[in-house]
């Protein structure tokens, strides 16, 4: 990886050197298995350091191509490649799901204002495709054992994606979603969900290609983005990374390996939530493109209207990301609203996301900085590394 030095970018090399010490300390003490960090700036990589393994089992160590699930850091690969076919005409952010995916036509929301049983009503309005981006269409994930809504996500949703992981179609997968009632109103919350992988059908429908296929042609490879997929082929495994969670000791336990995980195998169902792999350079270029208002080495995937848009606050007042009263949320990306509020080093306007085994990226127009995160550990809120990452880097800017 081509390296500039630190201090014709605004950086102090001995600034930076604490994001090393800080990342090497949670390898250390065996909470993580391994860590890979980069800070870009202008353009420029300023910092690269990878510490601990890949794998631990069998001593495989973190290196600048390893390959990682970035789960829902597909999101906002997902959302550009809508944003690409809005550009085209080819669809409106205002268009109902249902225009394009019919199966949505009449979707019901689930009365909550009742004290006991089950009541369904028609939805104020219907749910748009930038309801979808914004996490507003009152779609959900599952996550809340105690919440109706999520009970039956898992029960007609996720017990089989589980049970039939490689097997079952991203149509499938939109039709069955189709059927499960909306948690709220489209428009009223903030509902982190499926609306991406939804997303994913409409890029289907609209471009008249398999979504894994117009991602590949469209986005992965004009970027130069080779190493990223729905899955891991066998002859790039030797560079994927296992996932660790918390043992029953707090000790670092294996939960996803290598030959094992159901990336390692082609799916029917390319989800554009979650289904993603990549390397950390590989992300770097899609940040790159969005920090350079859509291009990237002279592939334009998105005009600068477009990534203003998308990098836009759209959440209208009072809603917060996560009731998080420094974040909105744009199309397919957090941004940061409230510096004050936020509690951690940044700028107002900052955009970006992370995945469940704790990768995150984050964009800074203000700084024309780029700050990229890649571990593999679940679940993602058990250390604050991300915030820990983030801090160290903005300490080091001197300029």
């Amino acid at each position: 990886m081509n390296m500039a030095t630190p201090e014709t970018q605004g950086f102090s090399s001995q600034r930076l050197a604490r994001i090393n010490a800080v990342m090497d300390a949670y390898v250390a003490a065996e909470k993580l298995a391994g860590v890979v960090t980069l800070v870009a700036r202008r353009g420029q990589v300023v910092h690269f350091h990878q510490c601990g393994m890949a794998v631990r089992e069998t001593g495989v160590p973190m290196r600048e191509d390893t390959i990682f699930r970035i789960f829902s850091m597909t999101k906002p690969i997902t959302s550009v490649a809508v944003l690409m076919l809005l550009e085209e005409g080819r669809l409106r952010l205002a268009d109902p799901i249902a225009a394009y995916l019919p199966a949505f036509k009449d979707v019901k929301v689930l009365d909550t204002s009742i004290d006991s049983g089950v009541r369904y009503v028609a939805p104020v309005r219907p749910p748009t495709i930038r309801d979808l981006l914004t996490h507003t269409a009152g779609l959900s994930y599952g996550f809340d054992e105690g919440v109706y809504v999520d009970q039956l996500y898992q029960q007609h949703l996720w017990a089989t994606m589980e049970r039939e992981p490689t097997t079952v179609s991203l149509e499938w997968f939109v039709a069955t979603t189709a059927k499960l009632p909306l948690a709220s109103h489209p428009g009223a919350k903030f509902r982190y969900s499926v609306a991406t992988d939804v997303l994913g059908g409409i890029v289907q429908v609209v471009s008249g290609q398999p979504f894994d296929q117009f991602l590949r042609e469209r986005i992965f490879f004009p970027l130069g983005m080779g190493d990223t997929a729905f899955h891991v082929p066998a002859d790039k495994l030797s560079r994927f990374a296992a996932t660790y969670g918390p043992g029953e000791q707090g000790e670092l336990k294996l939960v996803d390996g290598v030959e094992t995980s159901r990336f390692a195998h082609p799916s029917l169902c390319p989800t554009g939530g979650s289904g993603l792999v990549a390397t950390i350079g590989d992300y770097l270029r899609f940040a790159q493109m969005l920090l350079n208002k859509g291009e990237l080495d002279g592939v334009r995937l998105l005009g600068r209207k477009t990534v203003e848009l998308m990098t836009a606050n759209h959440l209208p007042p009072g809603v917060h990301r996560f009731d998080d009263p420094a974040a909105g949320f744009g199309l397919g990306v957090s941004v940061l609203t409230d510096l004050g509020q936020s509690a951690t080093l940044g700028s107002v306007g900052n955009y970006g996301w992370g995945g469940a085994a704790n990768t995150n990226f984050w964009v800074d127009p203000q700084e024309e900085l780029i700050g990229l995160l890649m571990l593999q550990y679940m679940p993602s809120d058990t250390y604050p590394v991300a915030v820990d990452f983030r801090n160290q880097v903005y300490q080091a800017l001197v300029d």
